[in-house]
Order: structure tokens, then C-alpha cells, then sequence
């Protein structure tokens, strides 16, 4: 049950992409992100109504992270990107967990670790090959969103948060809020959605949104990160899998292999340590 629950999060998100492309390209990315984590909020609040144990300072720097500054930019480059790059560049979240350790914490990777993240980042250049034509507003915010969310689960395993559900709604609901003014700045006043992309943002609000949050939190705390950033992978193969299947996109050789050397150095960073080859063993 465990593993069920985990493999929520990644399946769900992996459904933005497809969702933006086939129902919500007509409405500002802006209040998109608004409309969906608002009402989410809203909605664990009402299941939960309790206050945060975490200091509102800390809880308003994981809901700008995480939810506010997130939404926006994950929906301006999920408009302005096919759903199979979007998704895979947000997986690169180990590879910058990686990145920021050696840069703030000032622990060098070894040998192995080094050559997986330049192993990844050849995966993004192949990905990312001028002859494919990708915006590149569309890529900084992709990978700006991935490296906040890195932020926020560092400043996560320092700090006692208290009760994840509750986490949860206080993060959706102030990150809402915070989306707010710079929605109507950007892109003018609210936009009601129509009846006609009605499904498309109730399944957003719940399973995409409050569900998947909850579980990812829930999962952590109880499966570890070393496990859920496997389980993270199945994030980009939804996008992909979908992007491809159902909103028609196509990609180049070059992007299908860099798709494939991203998710190839990620599961290797993510093998457990007795399954990795040790040279000394092998030597007898």
C-alpha cells in the first residue's frame, strides 16, 4: 500500500503536460496555477482545519517555493514546451540536489557521482540540441522550478514541519494567495473558467493537486528520498507516454535518446548500493 500511494504523485503530475496541451491552452498559465492550488488548499483545509506548527516565516518561504514561484513557472513552460521535454527536465531534480550540495554544502562528489551528472547534463544537451527548435523561456522555467523545489526539500529535512496534511493546505492555500497579485498583474483580471475546461481543472484541483501533494509529503516521510526519487522517475515517463500517445507530439532521434541518457543516469544514481558493481569485490 505504501508503494501505491508513492506512485500516485508521480503519475498525477505527469498528466499536467497533456492537460495544459489538449484543454487549457486558451486560459493564462497565471491563473491556471491559481485555480489550481487555491481551491486545493481550500480543500485539505477543510479536512484538516488546523492551524501550522511550523513558524509562518519558514511556511511562507515553502509556500512561495514550493506552490507560488513553482506553479508559475512549471505552467509557463509546460504552455511553452512539448509535455515529453517539460517532464523530463523536471526530473532532473537529483542531478541539481547534486549540484547544490557541492556548491553550498561544499561536499564533492565522487567519481561516480560525477560521471552520472555529467552522464545527466549530456542527456539535457541532447534534449536541449539547437535543430530542436525548443523555447527557451519555456526551458529556464522548467529548470528554475526544479531547482526551487530542490531548495525547499533541503530546507524540508532541517526543519520539523509537523503534520504533512496540514503542511500540505497551509502551502497550497498561501502559495494561492500569493499567485494571486501577480496573475492579475501579468495577465489581468480573473479569468472564470467555462464549463467546458470545468473537468479538466476539477481533476487538477484533486487528484493532480491536493492527492498527489499529500501523498508526495506522506511518501517521503515514510519511504525515504532515496526511494521516492525512483519512484519520481515515473513523472517524465507519464509525460512522455502521453505526449506522445495522446497529444500527438513528436520528438528526434536526438531528443529520444537524451530523454532516454537523463532516466538511464538517474536510475543508476538511485540503484541500491549493494546492487552497484565494486571493483574491489569483483577482484575477489
Amino acid at each position: 500500500m505504501p508503494f501505491v500511494i508513492a506512485l500516485l504523485a508521480p503519475v498525477f503530475w505527469g498528466t499536467t503536460y497533456a492537460l495544459v496541451s489538449l484543454y487549457l491552452q486558451d486560459m493564462s498559465p497565471y491563473w491556471v496555477a491559481v485555480w489550481r492550488a487555491l481551491p486545493a488548499g481550500i480543500l485539505l483545509l477543510m479536512l484538516r482545519p488546523r492551524l501550522p506548527t511550523l513558524a509562518w516565516s519558514k511556511l511562507s518561504l515553502l509556500a512561495f517555493c514550493n506552490i507560488g514561484a513553482f506553479f508559475a513557472l512549471l505552467f509557463i513552460g509546460a504552455y511553452r514546451l512539448p509535455g515529453a521535454v517539460a517532464g523530463t527536465l523536471g526530473a532532473t531534480l537529483p542531478l541539481i540536489f547534486l549540484i547544490l550540495a557541492w556548491l553550498i554544502d561544499k561536499k564533492r562528489p565522487g567519481m561516480k557521482w560525477l560521471l552520472l551528472g555529467l552522464m545527466g547534463l549530456g542527456g539535457v544537451i541532447l534534449l536541449l540540441n539547437p535543430s530542436a527548435d525548443l523555447d527557451p523561456i519555456g526551458v529556464l522555467c522548467m529548470l528554475s522550478a526544479t531547482t526551487l523545489i530542490a531548495f525547499s526539500s533541503r530546507w524540508m529535512q532541517r526543519w520539523d514541519v509537523g503534520d504533512f496534511l496540514v503542511l500540505t493546505a497551509w502551502q497550497l492555500l498561501l502559495g494561492g494567495l500569493m499567485l494571486i497579485p501577480l496573475a492579475w498583474f501579468m495577465a489581468g483580471p480573473p479569468q472564470i473558467p467555462s464549463m467546458d475546461v470545468a473537468p479538466s481543472l476539477i481533476w487538477l484541483v484533486t487528484a493532480n493537486t491536493a492527492v498527489a501533494y499529500w501523498a508526495w509529503l506522506w511518501s517521503m516521510r515514510n519511504l525515504g528520498p532515496e526511494i521516492m526519487g525512483m519512484v519520481a522517475l515515473v513523472n517524465p515517463v507519464v509525460a512522455v507516454s502521453l505526449g506522445v500517445l495522446i497529444v500527438g507530439e513528436a520528438l528526434d532521434m536526438r531528443q529520444w535518446a537524451g530523454i532516454l541518457v537523463i532516466l538511464l543516469s538517474l536510475l543508476l544514481m538511485k540503484l541500491p548500493q549493494n546492487l552497484r558493481w565494486n571493483p574491489l569485490k569483483a577482484r575477489g
